[in-house]
């Protein structure tokens, strides 16, 4: 389709646990016509000094939230709201409509062929099934999500599992897929961006039959 096409009509949700390679994979989205909308990048730069979200979360969690440079100090975050429910709630409160205002502006201006959501909690959330046409699952093993995390982020297992375990289970998110991308640890980037292809291709199909039928 082209760039100067109508705003697009087809919406995917991608998703998948921490370390599965989300961001890959709507990289490849994106290369191919795709308009990806990445709820975490978002986040990040509502957190950066600055940041929009800042003079919030400052206000909810004391001057310990925000680093010498302004931005969120994410570690210490990370402990806030892994061990109490009430804590990520607040900062959720702060972070979500926020995020959901500029994901909104994003939709309206997108060009692609197809739009892409990521969103690493989307099953967890409870809102987004209703919000996309499809969901897409970047299916990883365990193992391999502590692997990648640790070699890219050099978090502790304990701290990565922690955060597993606060996200839904793999069985529960297969579940919910529409469209499924294995991206384990026998992986090779080549397999990975063929079967990205598959259903990019896929997905371009079914946004033309649907903008045809409108």
């Amino acid at each position: 389709m082209s760039s100067t096409a109508s705003p697009p009509r087809l919406k995917i949700g991608l998703t998948g646990g921490i370390g599965s390679g989300k961001s890959r994979v709507a990289d490849l989205l994106s290369e191919w016509g795709a308009s990806v909308i990445d709820t975490d990048q978002i986040a990040h730069r509502l957190t950066a000094p600055g940041g929009a979200a800042m003079p919030a979360i400052e206000q909810a969690f004391g001057p310990r939230a925000r680093r010498a440079d302004g931005a969120l100090d994410r570690d210490w975050m990370r402990e806030q709201v892994f061990g109490d429910a009430q804590a990520r709630a607040r900062l959720e409160a702060i972070l979500h409509p926020l995020i959901g205002q500029h994901v909104e502006a994003q939709a309206v201006a997108a060009q692609g062929c197809y739009v892409v959501f990521v969103v690493p909690l989307l099953i967890e959330s409870g809102r987004w099934a209703q919000r996309v046409d499809r969901i897409c699952v970047i299916d990883c093993d365990p193992d391999t999500q502590i692997a990648r995390v640790q070699s890219r982020s050099g978090l502790t297992i304990s701290t990565i599992q922690r955060i597993m375990a606060a996200q839904v289970a793999r069985a529960t998110r297969l579940a919910a897929a529409h469209d499924v991308i294995l991206n384990d640890g026998a992986t090779s980037p080549e397999q990975l961006r063929a079967r990205a292809k598959i259903l990019h291709e896929q997905w371009c199909m079914l946004a033309a039959s649907m903008n045809r039928g409108a």
